[in-house]
């Protein structure tokens, strides 16, 4: 399933209100979605959309793609940032781990 990050629109008309959800890609864009992790007044601006962080980091971290619109709001939020800080920590530790081996006693003959 390829998940995508993007903006569903509710509202009335001429008066927009959209919710930032994770939803199949393969589903239209006010259809089903997976999770809702924030929503979005552009009557109020990008400062005042409230989105959680975790679940954001969460579902880039897992490969999902995002809307272009999203994108602008993400980085002005600074999650995109915290994602690939996240994403390289949890890679590096990963690493560290691997890169050890087993242990092998070596015996004194």
């Amino acid at each position: 399933m390829a998940v995508k990050l993007r903006l569903t629109r509710t509202g009335r008309h001429e008066d927009p209100f959209y919710r930032i959800v994770a939803a199949d890609s393969r589903y239209s864009r006010d259809g089903r979605c997976v999770e809702q992790i924030g929503y979005y007044d552009p009557a109020k601006g990008v400062a005042n959309a409230v989105i959680n962080e975790e679940a954001a980091i969460k579902w880039i971290n897992s490969g999902a793609q995002y809307s272009d619109t999203l994108k602008a709001i993400l980085n002005a939020k600074g999650i995109i940032a915290k994602a690939k800080t996240a994403k390289g920590e949890t890679s590096k530790k990963a690493k560290v781990v691997s890169s050890k081996g087993p242990k092998v006693e070596k015996k004194a003959e």
